[in-house]
């Protein structure tokens, strides 16, 4: 290692604090911050962005990265290699906006997600519009101005800050083949569901404590490490934080635990991802996760692929039962809590959606969102747009924006491109699923004893630890011996809804 090359290491661990405190004043704001401290939260988070930005794009990483590019391939290892490469695509993506443009988005998204937060209380799109307007105006901005100079499409580019390398001509293919079979598909498992007896209710309240305790013992037995992370409440369930210090939410409703208790669930699949990262590169690009298709693979592995699945309902059950101090009946015996775990009902809200049905809402915000980028949809029209989509994929007529296109947060924080990551994160969990089962003929017998150490000693060897070291395909063909497809996923849902397999 040179001193050129450390040099840079350092400057990036530098920018990485920086994302820190950024990361847990967001977490702040989306939790406990009080309402009035929004246009100051604004003005704080925006001045640490546009540092972010002026550090990364000044002439001194510039000298820095064209010094340490200049060395002898062979002086560095793979892994600097590839986290020098890394810090060039940083610098590429910063130098691409001008600061003040950096600045004025996270100003917007701050204002916008704070209002709406009322706004979805109230169901008061028309109210919310203006501040939407803006955050949109300023993300096709910075669209196109990414696109310009990175020449890729302005939607490609937005892409590309989530899931580096994914394109829509990757993406295309995969929801193409989503859409031709998810009608067919979910009426087959709702036909199939209804010729079973119904399933017996889960009779509540279920205390909010009650909940809370149960979701941190779930997440201890899963693995994650509470010493460096934590668990509180927030409108919409989110992982965040900082390095080392991972938080995660949730929301709790007393007459179901079941929503917040797979929230928790998922919410700790991204959580173990984090902790996992290799702590030798902790500050580095090439140690940070490897993008949000894979990230989101690792929250629906948990919360979908495994504890949906019968081995976890037998071990569930019994603790189930005593968390939420319920009787020993037949409704908390671990043949109706699968049942309900995998239940299929079309529904109104994307968080709260069953996997079958999951990824037509996904299809959907693809749709949209493209079509919002590039100009084809007006704003005005969004809601109008959403319920007919809704109403064509599902067969539901949405009643009110709270449940429509003023549910998700995403589009309030100006997070266009993300969406296509949760259902490519589906598709990719499959695939690590069915991978690590035969790797590991174990994982399943030992999830049903409460033991998660196989499943998550797999994914640390295969997907944690590789962190940003190779591109989001390379992994996955690595540890399943393809790359990402639907066809896992496709046969997954037939196996564990139509099949009725054992250990689905």
């Amino acid at each position: 290692m040179t001193t050129t090359y450390q040099a840079l290491e350092r400057h990036f661990a530098r920018l990485s604090s920086l994302r820190d405190a950024s990361g847990i004043l967001s977490w702040d704001k989306e939790v406990i911050m009080p309402h009035g401290a929004a246009e100051r939260r604004g003005d704080v988070l925006a001045t640490l962005a546009g540092l972010e930005h002026e550090m990364t794009v000044s002439a001194k990483t510039a000298d820095l990265l064209d010094a340490a590019e200049a060395l002898p391939a062979e002086r560095l290892t793979p892994w600097q290699r590839t986290n020098l490469a890394l810090m060039r695509r940083s610098y590429q993506q910063a130098t691409a906006l001008p600061g003040d443009l950096v600045e004025a988005l996270t100003q917007a998204t701050t204002r916008s997600e704070m209002a709406w937060r009322n706004a979805r209380e109230n169901s008061d799109y028309a109210g919310y519009l203006p501040h939407l307007q803006e955050v949109l105006t300023l993300t096709q901005q910075t669209a196109r101005t990414r696109a310009d100079a990175l020449d890729l499409s302005p939607y490609d580019a937005l892409l590309d800050t989530f899931d580096p390398g994914t394109r829509q001509s990757d993406i295309d293919p995969i929801f193409t083949q989503l859409q031709a079979q998810l009608p067919e598909l979910i009426g087959s498992v709702l036909e199939h569901q209804a010729a079973l007896p119904p399933a017996l209710p889960l009779q509540g309240p279920f205390p909010t404590s009650r909940q809370e305790a149960l979701g941190r013992s779930l997440m201890q037995q899963l693995g994650f490490n509470a010493a460096r992370g934590r668990l509180d409440v927030s409108l919409h369930p989110f992982c965040g934080g900082a390095t080392y210090d991972v938080r995660i939410t949730t929301r709790y409703d007393e007459s179901d635990f079941i929503p917040a208790m797979m929230g928790i669930i998922h919410e700790t699949g991204h959580a173990l991802y984090d902790q996992g990262l290799p702590a030798e590169w902790i500050s580095q690009p090439v140690g940070q996760a490897g993008g949000m298709t894979l990230h989101e693979s690792q929250s629906l592995i948990m919360e979908m692929q495994i504890c949906r699945s019968r081995p976890f309902a037998d071990w569930l059950a019994p603790v189930v039962q005593k968390g939420m101090n319920a009787p020993n009946t037949k409704a908390w015996q671990a043949d109706n809590l699968h049942r309900h775990l995998t239940q299929v009902s079309p529904g109104f809200i994307r968080v709260d959606a069953d996997e079958v049905t999951y990824p037509a809402h996904i299809l959907l915000r693809y749709k949209l969102e493209k079509a919002l980028i590039s100009g084809d949809l007006a704003l005005k029209d969004l809601p109008a747009a959403f319920n007919d989509g809704i109403h064509s994929l599902l067969g539901l007529k949405v009643p009110d924006d709270r449940r429509g296109c003023l549910q998700d947060i995403h589009w309030p924080e100006g997070l266009f491109g993300y969406f296509p990551c949760y259902a490519l994160g589906a598709m990719a969990a499959a695939q690590l699923r069915a991978a690590a089962c035969t790797q590991n003929p174990d994982i399943l017998p030992s999830v049903a004893r409460g033991d998660f150490t196989p499943l998550l000693t797999w994914l640390r060897t295969n997907v944690h630890s590789k962190a940003s070291s190779a591109p989001l395909q390379d992994i996955l063909k690595n540890a399943t011996g393809a790359p990402l497809q639907a066809d896992a996923f496709l046969t997954h849902i037939r196996r564990r809804y139509l099949d009725q397999a054992a250990d689905a």
